[in-house]
């Protein structure tokens, strides 16, 4: 669903609750409506024929009606408009999972041709492999941010980066690596921020990637992922989904536009608990290093001086778990799991160290998570400093 009607400006709060559900009070309804329906009837072929035609075409959806659940389906295209709307583009597209969000914008972009990536690590573990096992035919070129433009040949399709990025909170200027891309589109994967704190398009990136799984979804319930973008490109997005079918289910539409509703309270009271957290982690002698971005958010990454993987059986409150972004506070260790798919020499030259822990800080009390994680840090080998090792930094928030 594009965001065609124009809307009167409103402050991010009231697009969470309130876009995408404009029409309900007409309706005679409080909250969105599930469509289960896989098919929908049409009497009249011709027509019905006129409007498959003009989808395969432009991928515009056609006026009425839907044909078939592939194409379209009114409860999560009511969860595009919303995250459209507080991403600040014109359309959004919602898909399975983030992966498959991922695969395709890179099947968009090799279909003309373009099959070349330049993109900045580090990225989320599974990003990471599609692009360099090259399983969509696509070949990568990784830089650091300042090479983004000479790393641009005639068949780059598109420019990747993350930021803060997955698990190391590293921070990217989105603005000035949309300059350097020229008439390359950027793509952001803005999982870790949301649009709660940063609007990537606002500084010039083409396209927005996020796992909605995380923290638009925000309960630990629904896997998804959506692009938001401009009109066009969503146009060729909606044909890729058809064409492969990896559909976003109505119920998880449901689910995640009501977790948009909630999206920018989660965030905030999150966030405040994790710079809190950082700045005692900080100042831990048992605690290596600390990674908190500049932008903040509810992410944070550490490395200990002792056995990470003690910590992790350690804790009791906090969940010993892969993703992130839910009410409740997960720990896990990165080298292992979400990066473990990663290249070592690649994982590590991008800050991924064997003792780095990420942690996604939820919407307990924060005395009680820095009890939990305080405890955890002090069970036997957890905390034990390695003064053999001179690579260790003194304890600090690195800001990044």
């Amino acid at each position: 669903m594009d965001t065609d009607t124009p809307i009167t400006p409103r402050a991010l709060a009231t697009e969470a609750v309130h876009a995408g559900r404009e029409d309900l009070a007409a309706m005679g309804l409080h909250a969105a409506p599930i469509d289960l329906s896989t098919t929908y009837p049409s009497s009249d072929s011709r027509a019905e024929a006129a409007r498959i035609d003009q989808f395969a075409a432009t991928g515009e959806l056609p006026e009425g009606s839907p044909v078939y659940a592939r194409l379209d389906n009114p409860t999560t295209a009511r969860f595009e408009t919303a995250l459209a709307r507080l991403e600040g583009t014109e359309s959004a597209v919602s898909f399975a999972s983030g992966m498959a969000a991922l695969s395709a914008v890179l099947l968009v972009r090799a279909s003309l041709g373009l099959r070349h990536v330049v993109a900045v690590r580090p990225l989320y573990g599974c990003s990471d492999h599609l692009l360099t096992a090259g399983l969509l035919g696509t070949e990568v070129t990784w830089t650091d941010p300042a090479g983004v433009a000479d790393a641009i040949r005639p068949d780059t399709g598109l420019v990747m980066v993350e930021t803060p990025a997955n698990p190391t909170l590293a921070e990217v200027d989105i603005r000035a690596i949309a300059h350097a891309c020229g008439s390359v589109p950027l793509l952001v994967d803005n999982t870790f921020a949301t649009p709660v704190l940063q609007r990537p398009v606002e500084s010039g990136a083409r396209i927005v990637l996020h796992s909605a799984t995380k923290y638009l979804g925000g309960h630990g319930d629904v896997i998804a992922g959506v692009v938001a973008c401009d009109k066009e490109f969503a146009g060729a997005l909606r044909q890729v989904r058809f064409a492969t079918g990896g559909l976003l289910h109505p119920l998880a539409g449901y689910l995640l536009l009501r977790g948009l509703s909630t999206l920018p309270v989660r965030v905030r009271a999150a966030s405040a608990t994790a710079a809190e957290l950082a700045q005692r982690l900080a100042a831990d002698p048992r605690v290596a290093r600390v990674h908190y971005p500049k932008l903040g958010g509810a992410m944070v990454a550490f490395e200990v001086h002792g056995d990470p993987h003690a910590v992790i059986s350690g804790v009791r409150l906090i969940t010993p778990a892969v993703s992130l972004g839910s009410v409740d506070t997960l720990i896990q260790h990165p080298a292992s799991i979400s990066h473990r798919i990663v290249e070592e020499g690649d994982r590590r030259s991008a800050g991924v160290s064997d003792r780095l822990l990420r942690m996604s800080v939820g919407l307990e009390d924060v005395e009680d998570l820095w009890r939990d994680l305080s405890e955890a840090l002090s069970a036997p080998s957890a905390g034990t400093a390695r003064t053999a090792d001179a690579t260790v930094p003194a304890p600090s928030v690195a800001a990044q």
